[in-house]
Order: C-alpha cells, then structure tokens, then sequence
C-alpha cells in the first residue's frame, strides 16, 4: 500500500516513530520511503511526495501487533511523532482484538491491533 503524503518529512518522521513499537521498519527510497517488518524482505508500505497528486486522505491501515504493550507504545510514539489521537489503547470486544487508533499527519487512520483470540 503506498499513500501519497503532504509533507514526506512530517509524514515520514510520523510512520518511523509510530510504527517501531510493531517491528516495522524503513528507510528512505526512490524519493520517498518504504517500510516492511523487520523480519521480512518485502516493503508493504510505502510513503511519497504529492508532486502535483492528491494527497491520501481518510484512508484506514492497520498494523498487527505482537502483545498488548506493543499498541501501547504504538498509540504513544504515534502521539509524539505528531499524531492524534482517534480512540486510546483498549480491548475491542466486537473485534477479539485490543487496539488503537490514530491519524497521522494527513488524516488518515492508523491502527494497531492485537489479535486476542
């Protein structure tokens, strides 16, 4: 998935704070930056520039989590990082999962959930 972000460097700085708590990581790439878990040799999330296209806006991407504290440091280094807050760390009975929610610096929804099932 790549989403196409108003300002790279806010957005970038965003993603890379926000998302290590789950193991994902990145670098910059082809102009933008690409980020994929640790683990793994595939980039599945991609950020570029506008450079004249819309924006991504009101997206919603989720982010499995290993444990419980995982989404907890997710949902604070996502707020450090310049994010806002959508919905605290908490168990999510409709979903089986515990979760949080935040937007990142274009509005879009940013998840991470753990499985508790």
């Amino acid at each position: 998935m790549t989403f196409i972000a108003a300002d790279l460097e806010a957005s970038t700085r965003f993603y890379t704070a926000a998302l290590k708590p789950l193991g994902v990581v990145g670098e910059a790439a082809d102009g933008g930056a690409e980020f994929w878990e640790e683990d793994l040799d595939t980039p599945s999330f991609g950020l570029y520039p506008a450079n004249g296209a819309t924006v991504t806006q009101g997206a919603h991407i989720a982010f499995t989590a290993r444990d419980q504290a995982s989404v907890d440091a997710f949902h604070e280094a996502a707020l450090a990082a310049g994010g806002t807050s959508r919905y605290e760390p908490r168990v999510w009975p409709e979903y089986g999962a515990y979760c949080a929610f935040v937007n990142d610096p274009d509005g879009n929804n940013v998840e991470a959930v753990y499985k508790l099932q």
